[in-house]
């Protein structure tokens, strides 16, 4: 009995020493390893499966509008040769196989096509018009996320245990007031503020540090306070957890317990929202450029339906869905990495 106990003992000692690890602990990490490449090949598939869809609609898109697209562009005085001449030049004469074969290769190789009003290539057209699009919809992303994350958690501090029950009724009620408003409208409202009655700040184009403001503003401040209602429920569920009472009877310091240990676990939920947002920022630059003049996508996009701009239109919704659907995976793979039981859950 004693030598047995003396071996295993020696054994498990011979083992501390020399650093060798549980043979449990490399299991652990080829299944850790196997759940990340299973993750990563459903969100591939995902996403291909995603972009297989939007690319087909888009190509569609051009077919079901009723009528002759290139004579609705043209206009009904068009000649009926450059009708046709122009139709042959673009390919719509061809069997829909074949031209949705050109379609992807076009998409491949960079050619979108060419405008039915300016003649352009509209990858040009996109080249031009989208760094100022992914600037506008990225700063609006920012000053949300900005505005969000203090506001949540403070009031979560604030009206956690029923605290607060009319500083909550407020917050409440106003943020669903304003997330409720559209962007445009919050927009319209800005400009008749700011711009008209006050004359503070520019209300068109970008050609100043000072005329992003107002922009970003319209286009952040409603998800900002949808965002914001999110991590506060969140927040006050987390106080409520037991790491979060631990915490406290250490007598840890008010800042280490709330952006230490609960912030993060707050922020786990709603980085999932935040996906949600970003592709609802993307759509919201449409109308925000609309009301602002902004020379970026959005814009484009009306006008060149007002003109019956078809090819222009086409490139310009696909290129919305691919970064919409691009957002959308980058946050799952950090909400991931953030908290790997999201991939248990998958499983």
């Amino acid at each position: 009995m004693t030598t047995t106990a003396s071996s295993v003992a020696g054994t498990t000692t011979a083992r501390e020493v020399s650093g060798a690890k549980p043979p449990t602990v490399g299991r652990v990490s080829a299944l850790t390893t196997h759940r990340w490449v299973r993750f990563g090949l459903r969100r591939l598939g995902r996403l291909v499966a995603s972009l297989a869809v939007l690319v087909t609609a888009s190509f569609l898109m051009i077919h079901l509008i009723p009528g002759d697209p290139v004579r609705g562009a043209l206009g009904p005085t068009a000649p009926a040769a450059l009708v046709e001449a122009r139709r042959e030049s673009l390919g719509l004469n061809d069997p829909l196989l074949v031209q949705y074969w050109d379609y992807l290769r076009g998409l491949f190789t960079g050619d979108l096509g060419t405008s039915l009003t300016s003649q352009l290539p509209v990858a040009d057209v996109v080249s031009q018009r989208l760094p100022a699009t992914l600037t506008l919809a990225l700063l609006g992303f920012l000053v949300a996320v900005a505005l969000a994350v203090p506001l949540g958690v403070v009031m979560g501090v604030v009206t956690r245990r029923g605290r607060g029950r009319r500083t909550e009724l407020a917050f409440t009620t106003t943020s669903v007031v304003v997330g409720t408003v559209p962007d445009f409208l919050i927009g319209v409202g800005l400009v008749y503020v700011f711009g008209v009655n006050l004359g503070w700040l520019p209300v068109a184009g970008n050609a100043s540090p000072d005329a992003y403001v107002l922009p970003v503003v319209a286009l952040a401040l409603g998800p900002a306070v949808i965002l914001a209602r999110i991590i506060r429920v969140e927040m006050v569920a987390v106080l409520e957890a037991d790491f979060v009472r631990t915490a406290r009877a250490k007598r840890l310091p008010a800042r280490t317990i709330y952006l230490g240990h609960a912030l993060p676990n707050a922020l786990t939920a709603a980085l999932t929202i935040c996906g949600l947002l970003l592709g609802s920022l993307v759509a919201g630059t449409v109308l925000v450029e609309n009301v602002f003049a902004w020379p970026g996508l959005g814009r484009t996009i009306v006008s060149s339906i007002l003109s019956k701009d078809y090819p222009v239109v086409q490139a310009i919704v696909l290129v919305y869905g691919v970064g919409v659907l691009l957002a959308n995976t980058a946050v799952d793979v950090v909400l991931a990495l953030l908290d790997p039981r999201s991939m248990i859950v998958e499983d």
